[in-house]
């Protein structure tokens, strides 16, 4: 576990110890669970973000339909075998 130096307001050191004495705990660990619930928020907030993205801009494509059309442009394996493999096989 790593130490760092952070300035914080008085006033929020202050509340933060009163947490930390209701629910019988040290300032350290308030904090690192305050900071555990930040990132989990966080990485919520990113999938939410772009979770359902084309919807909400008035899109009606279906993803998968999209995904599909896409991949159907891609030529079949094989289809643009190197030089070097056209060579091996005379």
């Amino acid at each position: 576990m790593a130490r760092f130096l952070v300035d914080i307001p008085e006033e929020d050191i202050n509340r933060l110890d009163s947490i930390a004495r209701a629910e019988g705990k040290s300032r350290a660990a308030v904090l690192r669970e305050a900071v555990a619930e930040y990132l989990a928020a966080e990485s919520k907030q990113g999938f939410e973000r772009y979770f359902g993205l084309w919807e909400r801009y008035g899109s009606t494509v279906d993803g998968l339909d999209y995904e599909r059309k896409l991949r159907g442009e891609w030529p079949e394996v094989g289809a643009f075998d190197p030089p070097h493999k056209k060579n091996d096989a005379a």
